[in-house]
């Protein structure tokens, strides 16, 4: 009977061992960070917010204007994602910001371009005296969130030009067969732009 009781002791200690040094490894493992990518700057998100969480609500600062985000659209082609979102003064300003990673992060403010018979094709275009090279082209699905004048779900058509200085100018055709939507862009540094988020969930 007492080497039942023996044996019984021994196997509830070898238990203990081990939970003991899962325990120590889980909690080596919690303490080690994780694989950090060195050129983040977390720091400037912090105090500036992070264009990646953007989404309905949120405030944005630029060139000394406040803007709402009504709306944004959410972009696929194949595994790459990206964000555009409809920016607003409530007075007659309007604006999109897009955001991407590619993979250092890219902000985009777009105004749009109207009465101009420009179209996408050509290697080389120019607007307002700015030269623009073609950079690339494609078709993505999206998703529209809130208010941004476009249905549900639906693809897009694009053509993309980057010109000198951060200077972009981009066609955009929403729906087979609709006509081209031009656009010039200016590409941001983060310190250009504060964003207040609303929600942090």
């Amino acid at each position: 009977m007492i080497w039942v009781v023996l044996i019984l002791v021994a196997a509830a200690l070898v238990v203990w061992w081990l939970w003991r040094k899962n325990a120590r490894k889980s909690e080596e493992t919690a303490a080690r960070p994780g694989p950090v990518d060195p050129f983040a700057d977390a720091d400037t998100d912090v105090l500036r917010g992070d264009p990646r969480r953007l989404r309905a609500s949120d405030l944005v600062e630029v060139y000394g204007k406040t803007l709402a985000v009504r709306g944004t659209l959410r972009l696929t082609e194949g595994d790459y994602a990206w964000a555009e979102h409809f920016l607003d003064t409530g007075t007659g300003v309007k604006r999109w910001l897009s955001v991407e990673a590619d993979p250092d992060l890219e902000v985009v403010l777009w105004e749009e371009v109207t009465g101009s018979e420009l179209e996408p094709g050509p290697r080389e275009l120019s607007h307002d005296g700015v030269s623009y090279r073609f950079n690339e082209k494609g078709k993505a699905k999206y998703v529209s969130e809130a208010t941004t004048g476009l249905s549900a779900t639906g693809s897009v058509r694009y053509h993309d030009y980057a010109g000198p200085d951060g200077q972009k100018l981009s066609f955009e055709s929403f729906g087979d067969g609709a006509k081209w939507e031009m656009a010039k862009g200016l590409t941001l540094d983060r310190g250009q732009i504060t964003i207040y988020h609303q929600s942090e969930s």
